[in-house]
């Protein structure tokens, strides 16, 4: 999940909680787009974003809170909201989504071409590998996407403290 909150830290809804896995949802369906109507798929891509935008809206209202000059307020604001849903988007839905999706459609092609399974266990083996594909995916996926906003969104950032985006 996250790092350990330290003593007297604040507990994140959105990062350190349950509702985390929330973001995940769109990878657990794109796992089972095989098996299940693409509506079911779709739904999954609207409980991800959803969970974006809550994070996205959660932090705004965060950095609007802080204490300081009001001069700055809006300009953490905006970076918060903009950090945490361009980081969000990245990192919980597009990147792993597609991810999950070219794992699964190559292991369906693999299998058909490689065996003589018959389609609903190929189907099966490809909702599987695509779940167990899921934790293994999201550490390098995070560091990647904070390595791709490092390099370039945060460097135009005006000179406000960098937002906690993992």
């Amino acid at each position: 999940m996250s790092e350990p909150l330290s003593r007297g830290a604040e507990r994140d809804l959105f990062r350190d909680t349950w509702v985390r896995y929330l973001g995940y949802a769109n990878e657990v369906g794109e796992a089972f787009r095989s098996l299940v109507p693409a509506a079911v798929v779709w739904l999954s891509y609207g409980v991800s974003s959803s969970y974006v935008l809550a994070d996205a809206i959660d932090k705004g209202k965060k950095a609007r809170d802080v204490p300081g000059p009001e001069a700055g307020r809006s300009s953490r604001v905006t970076v918060a909201v903009v950090d945490t849903f361009v980081w969000q988007a990245l990192a919980s839905v597009a990147i792993p989504g597609f991810t999950i999706n070219r794992v699964c459609a190559a292991s369906l092609y693999i299998l058909s071409t490689a065996t003589r399974w018959p389609l609903a266990v190929r189907k099966w083996t490809t909702t599987t590998l695509g779940l167990l594909a899921i934790p293994v995916i999201i550490h390098p996926i995070d560091r990647s996407v904070d390595f791709l906003l490092d390099s370039s969104l945060r460097k135009l950032y005006p000179s406000v403290e960098k937002p906690s985006s993992s």
